[in-house]
């Protein structure tokens, strides 16, 4: 079904502890780290090191404002493209922002809190992980 869009991302930024978030993934990926494999289809690596050096100056301050820092730390939460994912992805990341933080995707650059995903809150003309609209928008013509 989603063959053509391959590998699609989200980036979670909690504000809670480290060590509270790992503990959440244990939970989910029992025996499976670096990544842990949650809900069956993502691949969730927390990372540390080199986290913008690849991402857009705009979309650094747009995180930036709205978690009022530029966070240490983030979570990278894959989906492969043989998958839908959205259910999955929407889970995890409220379980993860339940206590506050910022989530970011592929398609915008647009911080999202855990009430506009669980709202299915439009920005852009996008939700948070829309990858259909973003496909329809972006494909070429046939």
């Amino acid at each position: 079904m989603c063959d053509p869009l391959g590998v699609r991302g989200v980036f979670l930024f909690p504000d809670i502890e480290q060590a509270a978030v790992v503990a959440l993934l244990d939970e989910r990926s029992p025996g499976q780290r670096h990544p842990w494999f949650a809900d069956g289809c993502l691949y969730v690596w927390l990372t540390t090191e080199d986290l913008y050096l690849d991402w857009e100056p705009e979309t650094v301050g747009s995180l930036t404002r709205a978690c009022g820092r530029l966070p240490e730390w983030m979570l990278e939460v894959e989906v492969s493209g043989r998958v839908d994912g959205t259910a999955e992805v929407r889970r995890l990341t409220s379980a993860l922002l339940a206590q506050g933080g910022i989530a970011m995707d592929d398609y915008s650059d647009h911080p999202w809190t855990a009430e506009e995903v669980a709202d299915d809150t439009a920005a852009g003309g996008l939700r948070f992980f829309d990858f259909r609209t973003d496909y329809e928008r972006t494909a070429f013509p046939r």
